[in-house]
């Protein structure tokens, strides 16, 4: 076993690779960093690999997914149908116990869309906000992830902030 403030940064290292291969739409490195039945020494010719170890993913207001082969699914059409996304990662934490980490992180999202048939730049960029929960598996070939769970933080409302007004009218 390795010493705890190594495993941290293997970690911090792990959970910033999966958010680099969302920005870079590169679906092999994203699809590396998730547990796979090899890396649970699990024989494939005799175990569903879809089952085995399952991997759960939780995108902001999906269902549960669970299954390599249905997480991975849904990295491809988030990929396939996403210009531009870019996170910024704040009140990043990581906690290792053993060969399990739990990562929980705000991620800051700005993503654009599809540009307007007339032009050719992205179309309007949007920011969002949502806290996640990485929760990673420490394999011989380093930490993969085990599950995704992100969740929208919902913005507060201006007015419900304001002071009443005193003035007559």
């Amino acid at each position: 076993m390795s010493a705890p403030h190594i495993d941290v940064e293997q970690v911090e290292l792990a959970n910033t690779a999966f958010y680099e291969a969302l920005e870079q739409g590169d679906f092999d490195e994203l699809s590396s960093l998730w547990l796979a039945p090899a890396d649970l020494g699990v024989d494939e010719e005799y175990h569903d690999p879809a089952e085995t170890g399952v991997i759960s993913c939780v995108h902001p207001g999906w269902p549960v997914l669970t299954g390599r082969g249905e997480v991975l699914r849904s990295y491809a059409l988030i990929m396939a149908h996403t210009e531009y996304i870019q996170f910024f990662l704040t009140d990043v934490h990581v906690s290792v116990t053993g060969d399990t980490a739990l990562v929980t992180c705000t991620e800051n999202i700005l993503s654009g869309g599809a540009p307007p048939e007339d032009g050719a730049e992205l179309g309007p960029l949007v920011g969002q906000l949502v806290v996640a929960t990485n929760l990673f598996q420490r394999t011989p070939d380093g930490w993969k992830l085990w599950s995704h769970h992100a969740s929208p933080v919902l913005a507060e409302n201006d007015e419900d902030d304001a002071e009443p007004d005193d003035t007559p009218s």
